[in-house]
């Protein structure tokens, strides 16, 4: 690791579009600390990287203790943190008939407290060091889904907690921005049954599905020295749907 690299925690990076961020960061010069509950695919994504660029913690971010272990061992290892970014999330559908109170519990307490719990220990580095970058992965789902009652409220949490961030962190040049993805080409969406898939697609403004790789060059940017006067902001890798055609 060369000393005047970045040092970035991504969280639910060990595949999908958490990976490309990490792997997107990597390629730019920084130092990229896999945080992720998965031990085995974890590390497997930190040697494809490289060593010399990547680590693995693992880490379950709705535990406050883990959180907390999580950047005693970056500090003690490198010193600073420059870039977090806030990917991991889960997902648990139902329309709210039919959903369970732990549903939805469990879906806040990865989402929005697990990433409250990262900001907040990110936060008293950054001010400490008087610099750094917090980019929260939020989704196009903020703005309303059937049957993500827990999921969507979970992601319009992340939004109101970047915007106030913003405003807390500001003064000692930390800057807090969003990126909110709409439908990626990931495991996930695979898994969706075919007939499921081309309807989403259908109400596409681009039909078509995005890429990991379009969620990491959007987080790239905004964990860049590019967007010094950027903060509280959320963008968009949606292919147009946020707009609200194809509804």
């Amino acid at each position: 690791m060369a000393n005047n690299s970045k040092i970035a925690i991504v969280t639910g990076s060990a595949q999908g579009i958490g990976y490309a961020i990490a792997s997107k960061l990597a390629s730019n010069g920084c130092y990229v600390i896999i945080a992720d509950v998965t031990a085995e695919q974890g590390e497997a994504s930190a040697n494809q990287i490289g060593n010399d660029r990547a680590t693995f913690v693992q880490c379950d971010i709705s535990q406050e203790n883990e959180v907390q272990s999580l950047f005693r061992q970056v500090i003690a290892s490198h010193g600073r943190v420059d870039i977090v970014v806030n990917n991991a999330g889960i997902i648990r559908d139902h329309v709210i008939w039919k959903m369970t109170t732990e549903e939805f519990d469990a879906v806040v307490r990865v989402n929005l407290r697990g990433t409250w719990l990262m900001c907040r220990e990110a936060a008293v580095q950054m001010r400490a060091q008087k610099s750094g970058a917090i980019i929260n992965i939020a989704s196009r789902a903020w703005l309303g889904n059937p049957g993500q009652t827990n999921y969507s409220a979970s992601k319009a949490g992340i939004i109101g907690l970047t915007r106030s961030l913003a405003l807390e962190l500001g003064p000692s040049n930390i800057r807090v921005n969003a990126v909110a993805p709409g439908l990626i080409d990931t495991p996930l969406a695979q898994a969706l049954p075919a007939e499921v898939q081309a309807k989403l697609i259908a109400a596409q403004p681009t039909r078509s599905m995005g890429k990991p790789e379009d969620v990491a060059e959007a987080v790239a940017f905004l964990a860049s020295d590019h967007c010094q006067f950027m903060t509280g902001q959320v963008l968009y890798v949606d292919g147009g749907k946020s707009i609200g055609a194809g509804v």
